[in-house]
Formats: C-alpha cells, sequence, structure tokens
C-alpha cells in the first residue's frame, strides 16, 4: 500500500515529554498532552513545554468542553477535570452502577455530554461506551465490546466512531438522545494496521486512525474504502502513534502524539480538520 505522505514530511513539534499518549488545543493555541506517570503538559505554540499538574496515574486521553476546560482519562481514577492553572478533582469514577475499569478516550459533544471509552481488559470483552451529563453521572450506550479505545464524534452528533484495538475494527455507532438504538452498532471498517488507538475526523468526512502497534496512520474515507496515510518503518517520526489532533493557521496541520517515544510530531495534511467543541 502506498503512503500518500512520506514519515520524512513530519518535524517534530515538541521534545522531552515522558510518552505522551494524547493532545488536544485549546481556544489559546497551546496544545496540551499527558505523560505515564501523570504529568500535564501545556506546550505553546512554539514547542516549548511545561508541566502543568501531576495526576498520579497513567495520563490517556483528553479533550477538551466547550467552556474550555481540560478532562483527563487517568488510569485506577476515572475521568479528571483539570484547570489551566493545574487543580484537578474527579469528575467520574463510575458509570452505570460499575465502576471504570480501565477509562482510555473522551470526546464532547455540543450538547456538554461527554462520551468515553472504559476499555476494560485486552481481549477480555468487558469494553463499554458511556455518556456522562455534566454533573459526572454516566449511562452506558453500548457494548460489550473488546478493547474499546479511540473516539470521533461528527458534528451533529449522530452518530460516533470507535476503535477496537485488539480486533482491530472500527465501529460506527448510531446515537439517538444520546444513546445507540436496537442495531446501531456496524463494524465501520478493519484496520490493517495494528492495534487501531486514535480517531479523529475531517471536514469532508475521512476518518483518520492512528496505529500504535504498525507506526503507521490510515485515512478510511465516507466509501469506507482504507488508505494508508503515512507510515514510519524506524519509528522515529511516528513512533507508537496514539492519537492525533488538527491544528495550524488552517487547521489542516496534524499532531501526533507518539507513545513509543518523547514526542510530538506534526506535518501538513492539507485537509481541514474538524473542531472539536471548545473550537467552533
Amino acid at each position: 500500500m502506498i503512503t500518500e505522505i512520506p514519515a520524512e514530511s513530519f518535524e517534530v513539534f515538541a521534545n522531552f515529554l515522558d510518552h505522551p499518549e494524547c493532545c488536544a488545543f485549546d481556544k489559546e493555541g497551546n496544545l496540551w498532552a499527558g505523560g505515564e506517570a501523570g504529568q500535564i503538559y501545556r506546550i505553546d505554540t512554539k514547542g516549548c513545554v511545561e508541566e502543568i499538574a501531576q495526576l498520579n496515574g497513567f495520563c490517556g486521553g483528553l479533550a477538551f468542553s466547550s467552556q474550555d476546560v481540560l478532562f483527563v482519562c487517568v488510569g485506577g481514577q476515572g475521568v479528571v477535570r483539570v484547570t489551566k492553572s493545574g487543580q484537578h478533582e474527579i469528575f467520574a469514577s463510575e458509570a452505570a452502577g460499575a465502576k471504570l475499569a480501565e477509562p482510555n478516550f473522551p470526546v464532547f459533544g455540543e450538547s456538554g455530554h461527554l462520551y468515553v471509552t472504559d476499555s476494560g481488559a485486552w481481549m477480555g470483552n468487558i469494553g463499554r461506551l458511556l455518556r456522562f451529563d455534566p454533573s459526572g453521572a454516566g449511562t452506558e450506550v453500548a457494548g460489550p465490546f473488546g478493547y474499546a479505545n479511540g473516539l470521533a464524534l461528527n458534528r451533529e452528533e449522530s452518530c460516533i466512531f470507535m476503535a477496537e484495538s485488539d480486533t482491530r475494527k472500527i465501529y460506527r455507532i448510531i446515537l439517538e438522545d444520546g444513546q445507540a438504538p436496537a442495531n446501531g452498532v456496524e463494524v465501520y471498517a478493519e484496520s490493517p494496521g495494528a492495534v487501531p488507538d486514535g480517531l479523529a475526523l475531517d471536514e469532508e468526512g475521512n476518518l483518520y486512525v492512528t496505529c500504535y502497534g504498525s507506526h503507521a496512520l490510515y485515512r478510511i474515507d465516507p466509501a469506507r474504502s482504507v488508505h494508508l496515510l503515512a507510515h514510519d518503518p524506524n519509528g522515529m517520526m511516528l513512533g507508537g502513534p496514539t492519537n492525533l489532533a488538527f491544528g495550524g493557521p488552517d487547521f489542516d496541520w496534524i499532531y501526533v502524539a507518539n507513545l513509543c517515544r518523547w514526542t510530538i510530531t506534526r506535518t501538513r495534511l492539507g485537509r481541514k480538520g474538524l473542531p472539536p467543541v471548545n473550537l467552533r
């Protein structure tokens, strides 16, 4: 499969992070990321890194609310709310009567509800897709899944895409009033890359998949054809890529968190991303 973007087009944007898994932009143009020992980093537009908070647990996915407040999935704790000054508190640690086994990735809708994957266990088939209201009360949208991971919510909030890492499947889950109706869960595509992790949508409806185990990014077009976007066999610019965020002056650059390294790398994609709720 021919790559659409050469690995050599990527550059290091930020360095010396502790194995970042996720990244997200705030309204001021700063990029935020987490570390494996609980660090929360703020990275300015020039790539300068500052540690803002210590959450004492592995930081997985993170997302900003429409009010530009940061929410982080933290292993052993749940979903943690973090202020720009670094103050933090538990937002949710259980949903639908069950403790969060392994909170992994959050995404906000404009309604103010937060969707979160609870991965469960590798090959455990206990993964869940959850939805929290602004008070932190959670319900189960769909499940059980394998290792439920990255999410991407369409603009209308009529469907959400979810990566199931241990089966290499990408699901599309139809939403009605924030819940999945009967027969609302379908396999949208199967990733040729190992361990699909993070997802993101662009304005044209292309879905981007970061594959941690393959050092690769894939693009699934609206017709569900899978394209190899970029591949780094040496794992230097794409070293276990786990999540990506769109940014840049025209919102057509992609910033990639590399869990196997200490960097966030970037390249210009040339397609505009679908902005998250805090940037609309």
